[in-house]
């Protein structure tokens, strides 16, 4: 199955920006959804967006439509989240995960990464 691994968080001011990274081990197939989610702390985990590998297609948290953009680059097999405006409530341990496009749940998850938003 697919190893996950993620990177790019960190430090960042409120208002800043983050670009953080996803890098699935071997190839990604067609069929594959990714997405990316949030565990702020003391709180749940939730979605923040997703994009389909093989359409591009995505999709996004209401929460963070139009402050944040996931994308993929084929060439270098990786995932992005790019974080723009960034504010308190936005940070946490961001989550990189996989799942068919043909089914509703995520199988496969990374260990994430960390953004920490300061005043």
């Amino acid at each position: 199955q697919v190893q996950l691994v993620e990177s790019g968080g960190g430090l960042v001011q409120t208002g800043g920006s983050l670009r953080l990274s996803c890098v699935p081990s071997g190839r990604t197939f067609n069929l594959y959804t990714m997405g990316w989610f949030r565990q702020a702390p003391g709180k749940s985990r939730e979605f923040v967006a997703s994009i389909n590998w093989s359409s591009g297609n995505t999709y996004y948290a209401d929460s963070v439509k139009g402050r944040s953009t996931i994308s993929r680059d084929n060439a270098k097999n990786t995932v992005y989240l790019q974080l723009n405006s960034l504010k308190r409530e936005a940070a946490g341990v961001y989550l990189c995960a996989a799942r068919r496009s043909a089914s509703s749940v995520y199988e496969e998850w990374g260990q994430g990464t960390q953004v920490t938003v300061s005043s």
